[in-house]
This record gives structure tokens, C-alpha cells and sequence, in this order.
């Protein structure tokens, strides 16, 4: 059985002022068509997520966490109409109305004074929803078909979230490039058999 790791990416989060005093925070979790590179060492990643990516995405769960800690309760989730999640041109934005727990309090007020100002999403990509570049200095992918939508969470410390992203990315290139290795190598090894057989018909 294939266990499917889901991947995260940092996006912006802001307090919204309103007048009945409600716990609102909003942010674009996806933008379409933004080139998100990422340098690890010598290594170039470019990841863009392309329009059209989440017209068959699976969202019809989506938590709010914070940290993506399963052990902490749950901040807001679209099950209860707390968490809007809304397509439009630019990508996917989010709408929450935190529960009113003394945890959430604490984060709204982390949110509102800019400690906090960073959010996650994870994902999933569907089979063949992504294609690759290979260059001699810079990967380039681009994401065409997300398959599920995870959670989006609220993160404290970015480097904590971004090291997990530069992992995933260079798990992700390394397995695309043997995957890519391995096709070439079927191809040559065809080509070679047709040559022999070739042969043994002269």
C-alpha cells in the first residue's frame, strides 16, 4: 500500500477588523501562477501552481491546525462552516471565524500583533497532475491537478515549515529524475533488443 505524504507551502495570514468582535483571519492559501523558487545548495526549485489546478480537488473536509499538530484541537473546519474555502482568478483563499477557545484567543491575538503571520497548506498531487523540467541549473515544475487538500494551518516559526518544504521538494526531484532514469533506460534496452532482432533477420 502507497503511503501518500502530503506536501506543504507557506502562505500569508492577517487578523480582519470587524465590528461584532468575531475571531476572523483570511489569506490566499494557493495563488495561481506564482513562481515559488526554492535554493537548497547548489540546487534550483521552481514550483508554480497553474490555474485550473483545483477544479477537481478533493476539499470537502478541510481543518484549520495550528503546526499541522493533530494533537491540538481543531481551530476551524469547513465541515462546520467556521473555515470557507473560495476558488476564484487569483487561487484559493481562506475565510476562518476561530472557534472561541482560550488556545484560539491566544492565536487570533498572536495574529492580530504579527507574531504569527505565516500559514501552510497540504496537499496532494493526483497521478500525472504535475510535469517536470529538467535543467542544468534549475528544476521547474508545475502543478496542473491537485488531488486532495489536507488542512491549512497556521505555523509560529516559518523555518520550522520551510525546511520541511526544501525537503519534500528535493524528495519529490530526486524521485521524478530516477523515475526518469529508469524510463530512459527501459527505451534504450528496447532499442537494443530491436537492434539484435533486426540483425537476426539480415
Amino acid at each position: 500500500m502507497t503511503v501518500i505524504k502530503p506536501e506543504r507551502r507557506l502562505i500569508e495570514i492577517r487578523a480582519v477588523s470587524n465590528e461584532e468582535n468575531k475571531m476572523l483571519v483570511e489569506g490566499y492559501a494557493i495563488t495561481y501562477n506564482a513562481p515559488a523558487t526554492h535554493q537548497y545548495g547548489r540546487r534550483k526549485f521552481t514550483e508554480t501552481i497553474r490555474r485550473g489546478a483545483l477544479d477537481k480537488t478533493d476539499m470537502k473536509d478541510v481543518p484549520m491546525r495550528y503546526n499541522h499538530n493533530d494533537n491540538i484541537m481543531i481551530m476551524a473546519r469547513t465541515r462546520n462552516k467556521s473555515l470557507k474555502l473560495i476558488k476564484d482568478d487569483t487561487g484559493l483563499k481562506i475565510q476562518a471565524n476561530l472557534l472561541d477557545t482560550q488556545s484560539n484567543r491566544d492565536l487570533y491575538k498572536a495574529i492580530q500583533e504579527g507574531l504569527i503571520d505565516k500559514m501552510s497548506f497540504a496537499f496532494s498531487v493526483a497521478d500525472g497532475g504535475d510535469s517536470w523540467i529538467f535543467g542544468e541549473e534549475e528544476t521547474i515544475r508545475e502543478v496542473h491537478n491537485i488531488d486532495r487538500l489536507y488542512d491549512v494551518s497556521a505555523v509560529d516559526t516559518p523555518f520550522y515549515d520551510s525546511t520541511s518544504i526544501y525537503a519534500r521538494s528535493l524528495e519529490l526531484l530526486d524521485g521524478e529524475e530516477k523515475r526518469l532514469e529508469g524510463l530512459r533506460k527501459a527505451e534504450e534496452l528496447e532499442i537494443m533488443k530491436l537492434k539484435i532482432k533486426m540483425k537476426g533477420k539480415v
